[in-house]
């Protein structure tokens, strides 16, 4: 009876989940079961995201409800499996798959759209690789407020429904509270996805997935019927990456472990394990522990992802045409090109962080000259480009009022475009980790709901909030993050 009512709690909740992903062939995915835990407790719940997939929040607060979301109960319709993919890891190839996460099924929205909803620690996969399968409470909750803070910046991300405690331990270098994340994705599929089909050598199922994906994300190449659409998929593909890296950039964001099966084929940020928002200015910060040579810091990152995307274009080889050498050849032409496209979006970006209504050929240089001086002065990035025009050195500020002065709009304009273009608050490392030791030492969760509270209206300066505004200090020199893998 209990099951059977868990079962109805669901249907009733508004769970209206499809399976398409797993009508690919069998390669792809395999069956898998979240292992059941002691005692499932709901820590947080995303209120707003819950309506927009169609759930009744409400519902989902109860006891059921922490049962779903920890893996002890599957909602209506659930068909849960544990997706196969590769990747390059810090340059190394490797076959993988989900070793800690299980995919319940593509909920439907009331406006018709499809999102994976996905358990992240919800115990061992046929992909754990003698892993446990779980999560820690911390890397849960860092997850769930920057994939948040993200969403509130207005840069593509997965995001995350809830957090549920487990009741049991994990054990890592130290024992830690168990949880499970649940994560809300356009879908899961990765650059590493495709590489597990072509390391297989099965150009039929590599092409199923290709028509997958385009039909799914970029439904458009088929409506027009693109001639090459294969070579279009891709292009497509690494316009959306080039947007997004340009936004990462724009507002200092280091995602921390850029391996190719932690890049979404649809233009998302996907896992946010070592990741952090940068404080000084320095393009070699890199916040990751296992990031020993740097390879991921902020100012490799738009190399990455055209490594990464190069790696994508090899696994699509086959799809490109019968005659390898063109196929390579305009695979290199796409791949070079992506230099241009990542610094057009991102000099887009700049020139409105910089108030700037109109183009000129010196604007790179403008902008150059004012991170060089944050590098040099270990200027704080965010709160730069907020407090302009009160910052930079002298004659920088000259220039830039003369560049200012070249356009139609007004001063006021410009500081209006100003405040529309750069965050007051991002998630500080500090307030990060106060918020994270407050809810996993002291099960205290109100410093991370006043955080969240913050980082939802991230352009919405206030005196109330200015304290959220500051940097660490030196006691934040030397910040490290982990993947809680």
């Amino acid at each position: 009876m209990e099951e059977q009512a868990s079962i109805f709690l669901g249907s009733q909740a508004g769970w209206r989940l499809e399976h398409s992903y797993a009508q690919l062939p069998e390669m792809f995915h395999v069956k898998a079961m979240p292992v059941p835990v002691k005692q499932p407790k709901l820590v947080v719940l995303n209120d707003q995201l819950a309506g927009e997939l169609g759930l009744n929040a409400a519902l989902l607060r109860r006891e059921e409800g922490a049962a779903i979301f920890a893996g002890n109960e599957l909602p209506h319709g659930a068909e849960p499996i544990a997706q196969a993919y590769a990747g390059h890891q810090f340059g190394n190839f490797t076959m993988l798959g989900d070793g800690r996460a299980i995919l319940l099924g593509e909920q439907i929205t009331p406006k018709g759209e499809r999102f994976d909803v996905q358990l992240k620690g919800p115990g061992p996969t046929p992909f754990s690789r003698r892993g446990d399968g779980r999560a820690a409470l911390g890397p849960m909750l860092r997850e769930y407020v920057i994939s948040e803070a993200m969403f509130a910046l207005g840069i593509p991300t997965t995001r995350s429904l809830a957090v549920t405690l487990t009741g049991e331990m994990v054990h890592r270098q130290e024992s830690l509270p168990g949880a499970v994340l649940t994560r809300v994705a356009a879908s899961h599929i990765r650059v590493g996805t495709f590489e597990w089909a072509a390391a297989r050598g099965d150009r039929t199922s590599l092409k199923a997935l290709a028509d997958y994906t385009i039909a799914r994300h970029y439904a458009e190449l088929v409506l027009v019927g693109v001639e090459k659409v294969y070579v279009e998929f891709f292009r497509m593909v690494m316009e959306r990456q080039a947007a997004l890296l340009a936004q990462w950039q724009l507002v200092g964001f280091i995602h921390g472990v850029m391996n190719t099966d932690n890049m979404s084929v649809c233009g998302e940020t996907i896992d946010y394990g070592p990741c952090a928002f940068m404080d000084a200015y320095d393009p070699a910060t890199v916040f990751s522990s296992i990031d020993q040579r740097g390879r991921y810091a902020y100012g490799n990152q738009p190399l990455i992802a055209q490594w990464n995307l190069a790696r994508l274009a090899e696994a699509l080889l086959p799809l490109f045409g019968e005659d390898e050498k063109q196929a390579v050849e305009l695979a290199n032409e796409m791949i070079e090109s992506f230099k241009e496209r990542i610094e057009f979006y991102w000099l887009r970006g700049m020139r409105r962080k910089l108030g700037l209504f109109s183009e000129e050929p010196g604007d790179r240089g403008l902008a150059d000259e004012l991170l060089e001086w944050m590098h040099q002065t270990k200027a704080d990035f965010t709160n730069t480009f907020r407090d302009l025009p009160g910052v930079g050195d002298e004659q920088w500020r000259q220039r830039w009022m003369e560049r200012l002065d070249r356009q139609e709009q007004t001063f006021e304009e410009s500081v209006m475009l100003i405040k529309a273009s750069n965050p007051a608050f991002i998630p500080r490392n500090h307030r990060v980790e106060e918020a994270l030791e407050a809810a996993v030492a002291r099960e205290d969760l109100s410093v991370m709901e006043r955080l969240l509270e913050v980082l939802e209206k991230p352009y919405e300066d206030s005196a109330e909030h200015a304290e959220y505004r500051s940097p660490g200090g030196t006691e934040a020199e030397g910040y490290q993050t982990f993947c809680g893998t």
